[in-house]
């Protein structure tokens, strides 16, 4: 009887472990990401991710893949610009690499998986015609949704509904806004705008770190100098999650958090509970004057290069130089940084605003907990030795408990990239 008592107290300190809430964790302050050995294990990486060395224009895309989990712990990673993707089971073993079809056996061109709706429909990234592919887990094609505009986020919502960030260019502003789309209808509802001024003058020069050059003969080329701005003038994009039953629309430039129900409508405004950085004066002339310093290099040693440049890409070169100089001398304030970079939400509800890091490899976050009133409760980072983390939820989903991640293996041989299962520890 008394084995039987103390096996019992092991099965239900065991269960409490198990069940520590992610929360408690966060508060230590610094949480440990601890690789699951089992997870994927015997997997060939060199064989299953040999698309990491990809390069399209010169341009390397082994770290545009990404990953999307289904409820069973089934995972689909996306090769970005490759027609196929690749399944691990929930055991993170390889199952297959699949294309979209059709009942006909005809292969069906998509985007990237951008999310997966009741835990098992996956839908696509817009096409450049306003095409989202819905399929399987097994890449059936069921069916095409269209929308008229182009798109930054997406993410799914109970009822069949996707929230998505749509974006468009119109004569004189740009408009942000979300919209819900109803996946069986195709039918869609705008529940937030924003509007943006557009300068419809064809000198960059009225933009600051912003320079271009126009050739000629035609085509032309374009520099910026400093992170947050840019020529267009568009802010960065709203970032969307789901938690509580709310839809959470989060403004980076602003540190807005909106509520809003499922239907559509706006429960509530809200604002982070840090205050705003920026990149001070000191900092945006160190920036200018190591890109001067760049142009000017490039300049001199063109002479020397064994494929020296065109004349008039020097000229080009010289009249960027002269109006980044210009600029130089303007800099007499400081630039505001938005409030965060990047927004994930955990398995327990909560959502992780990740700040803007002020050293490399730094993830602050902080936690908001909507079944707490919707409040930040504590602020944390993770830390992992063996593992370079990229925080975005394209790279970093919650299941479970747990953080699956696709990421570099420090000191890895070959291919360097993997799928890992993460438990976190304080």
């Amino acid at each position: 009887m008394k084995t039987l008592i103390f096996i019992s107290l092991l099965t239900v300190f065991s269960s409490a472990v198990n069940a520590q809430k992610l929360i408690d964790i966060y508060k230590s302050g610094s949480v440990e990401l601890v690789a699951d050995e089992n997870y994927a294990k015997n997997n060939d990486w060199n064989k299953i991710l040999e698309t990491y060395n990809d390069t399209i224009y010169g341009k390397h895309m082994g770290n545009r893949k990404s990953i999307k989990i289904f409820d069973d712990g089934s995972l689909i990673i996306n090769h970005a610009y490759r027609n196929f993707y690749t399944k691990l089971g929930p055991d993170g073993k390889f199952v297959k690499e699949f294309t979209v079809t059709k009942e006909n056996g005809k292969k069906v061109k998509t985007n990237h998986v951008a999310g997966i709706l009741e835990g098992s429909i996956c839908y696509s990234g817009l096409t450049n015609m306003g095409t989202m592919t819905c399929f399987d887990a097994d890449g059936h094609f069921i069916k095409n949704l269209t929308l008229d505009y182009m798109s930054k986020d997406m993410i799914p919502l109970p009822g069949k509904k996707i929230a998505v960030v749509g974006w468009a260019i119109w004569k004189d502003r740009f408009r942000d806004f979300v919209a819900i789309v109803d996946y069986e209808t195709n039918e869609e509802k705008i529940i937030w705008n924003h509007y943006t001024p557009r300068d419809n003058s064809e000198n960059d020069k009225n933009t600051p770190f912003s320079y271009s050059y126009k050739f000629k003969k035609g085509g032309m080329i374009g520099h910026r100098t400093m992170p947050f701005m840019n020529n267009l003038g568009l802010r960065p994009a709203p970032m969307l999650s789901y938690s509580n039953n709310k839809l959470i629309i989060a403004i980076p430039p602003t540190g807005e958090i909106l509520e809003f129900s499922l239907d559509g409508k706006k429960i509530g405004t809200k604002k982070v509970s840090w205050p705003s950085k920026h990149i001070t004066i000191e900092e945006q002339q160190t920036i200018q004057k190591k890109s001067i310093q760049g142009l000017k290099d490039r300049i001199a040693n063109n002479s020397e290069s064994k494929k020296p440049l065109p004349e008039e890409m020097i000229e080009a070169y010289k009249s960027i130089q002269k109006d980044m100089e210009a600029d130089l001398s303007k800099i007499k304030d400081p630039i505001a940084k938005p409030f965060f970079s990047s927004i994930i939400t955990d398995s327990d509800g909560n959502i992780l605003f990740f700040e803007y890091p002020e050293d490399e490899g730094a993830n602050k976050f902080n936690v908001y907990a909507l079944n707490q009133e919707g409040k930040f409760v504590c602020s944390s980072t993770f830390k992992c030795d063996d593992y370079d983390l990229v925080i975005n939820p394209g790279k970093m989903v919650f299941h479970k408990g747990y953080i699956y991640a696709i990421c570099h293996k420090k000191d890895a041989t070959g291919i360097p990239l993997r799928v890992v299962r993460f438990k976190l520890s304080n």
